[in-house]
C-alpha cells in the first residue's frame, strides 16, 4: 500500500490555532490564516518582517513588553531546543471580529523548536490562542464567588479570620467555600466545603449549598443534623452530588467543638500546648453518595483557652475562631501543622 502524498502547506494553513514559523533570528517565514486573522494583517505585512519591528520605536508601549516576553521565550527555545509555554499575556488590540473596536485581549502562547537535518534548531513554531473569553468568564465567576462568601468580621464577640485563594494556578474558578455563622447561646458554626467541578456552574452550586447549610445550622441542634438537611436539599441541585463538607459547632459555654464531616478532610485543633488534633472521628461519605439518606455521625472534643481552630478547603483557606489576631495565632507550630495537614489532603 502506497502512502498518500500529504500537502503539509495546506495542513499548516488549515490548523485551527494561530501558528507562525520564525527563523532563530525572529523573522517570519510563514503564518497560517488564523494567525493573520488574530493579528488583523495580511501576509505581505508579516512575511519577511522581524517580529520586533512593531514596537522598535515605542519601547514603552505595553505591547512592546509582550513582544519582549515572546522574544525571551523564543531565545530560550533556540538555546535549549525545548518547547516553552508562556504565561497568559495581555495585549491591547482591536477585536479581530469587530474592526476598530479596541479592547483587552488575553493569549496563551507556546513556542516549539523545529529541527533541521543537522539536529540544530532551524525554525521556531509560535502558536497563540485567544483566551479572552475564558479570562472574562473567570472574572465574572470570581466576582460571583466572592459575593457569595461571608464578609470578614467578628462572629458575635469572637474575632475570626480567613484567607481565600481559589484556583490560583488555573483559569477556572472552583466551588470551594467557607462560612462562619453566629448561633444562639455563645456558639458559632464553622463550615468549609468543596463542590466538584470548576467555573460558573460550580460557583453557583457553591452559593446554593452555602446558603442552605447556613440556614440549616441556624435551625438544627447539631452539625450532623444540619448536614443531613443539606444532603436532602443537595439531591435537588444539579451538580451538588459528591460535594464534601465539614461542619462544626463551637460552644464557649461548654468549651466543646462538635463536628461532622461529609467526606471532607478533617479540621484541625491546635491546643495551647502546641499539640495538634485532627477531628477525624465523625467522617461520612460526601453529599449524595448514598442511595438513600441516613443519619450522619458527629463527635465532640473539649478545648481550653489559647486554642486555634482551622479548616482547609483546597488552597490556603482557614477560618479561625477565638483569635486575638491572625498574625499571632499562627505560630511556627501551627504553620507546621498546616503543612502536615496539607500533605494529608
Amino acid at each position: 500500500m502506497t502512502e498518500p502524498e500529504i500537502d503539509y502547506a495546506a495542513v499548516f494553513q488549515a490548523l485551527p490555532g494561530a501558528v507562525a514559523l520564525l527563523t532563530p533570528q525572529l523573522v517570519y517565514v510563514d503564518v497560517n490564516e488564523e494567525f493573520l486573522r488574530v493579528l488583523g494583517r495580511t501576509r505581505s505585512q508579516v512575511i519577511g518582517c522581524d517580529m520586533r519591528d512593531d514596537f522598535a520605536h515605542s519601547p514603552n508601549d505595553p505591547g512592546a513588553a509582550v513582544v519582549r516576553n515572546i522574544e525571551a521565550s523564543l531565545r530560550r527555545v533556540t538555546e535549549t531546543g525545548e518547547r516553552d509555554t508562556m504565561e497568559v499575556q495581555r495585549y491591547d488590540m482591536e477585536d479581530p471580529d469587530r474592526p476598530r473596536v479596541p479592547g483587552e485581549r488575553y493569549f496563551t502562547m507556546i513556542n516549539i523548536p523545529v529541527f533541521g537535518s543537522d539536529g540544530r534548531v532551524a525554525l521556531l513554531m509560535h502558536r497563540i490562542e485567544d483566551v479572552t473569553e475564558l479570562i472574562r468568564a473567570r472574572v465574572v465567576a470570581l466576582s460571583l464567588q466572592e459575593a457569595m462568601l461571608p464578609a470578614l468580621r467578628p462572629v458575635g464577640r469572637h474575632p475570626a479570620a480567613a484567607r481565600y485563594r481559589p484556583a490560583v494556578d488555573a483559569l477556572d474558578v472552583c466551588g470551594d467555600w467557607y462560612d462562619l455563622v453566629e448561633l444562639p447561646g455563645d456558639r458559632i458554626a464553622v463550615a468549609v466545603g468543596d463542590v466538584v467541578g470548576h467555573g460558573l456552574s460550580a460557583a453557583q452550586v457553591m452559593g446554593q449549598l452555602r446558603s442552605a447549610l447556613s440556614a440549616a445550622s441556624r435551625v438544627t441542634e447539631s452539625p450532623a443534623r444540619a448536614l443531613e438537611v443539606l444532603g436532602l436539599y443537595a439531591r435537588s441541585v444539579d451538580g451538588a452530588e459528591n460535594t464534601t463538607v465539614a461542619n462544626t459547632f463551637i460552644d464557649w459555654n461548654t468549651r466543646t467543638i462538635t463536628y461532622s464531616s461529609a467526606g471532607h478532610p478533617p479540621p484541625a485543633l491546635l491546643h495551647g500546648d502546641g499539640t495538634v488534633e485532627f477531628l477525624d472521628q465523625a467522617t461520612d461519605p460526601p453529599l449524595g453518595a448514598r442511595p438513600e439518606p441516613a443519619p450522619r455521625p458527629q463527635a465532640t472534643v473539649p478545648f481550653t483557652e489559647g486554642f486555634s481552630f482551622f479548616c482547609v478547603v483546597y488552597s490556603f483557606i482557614f477560618p479561625t475562631a477565638c483569635l486575638p489576631a491572625l498574625s499571632s495565632s499562627f505560630s511556627s507550630v501551627s504553620l507546621g501543622a498546616y503543612a502536615h495537614f496539607h500533605k494529608r489532603m
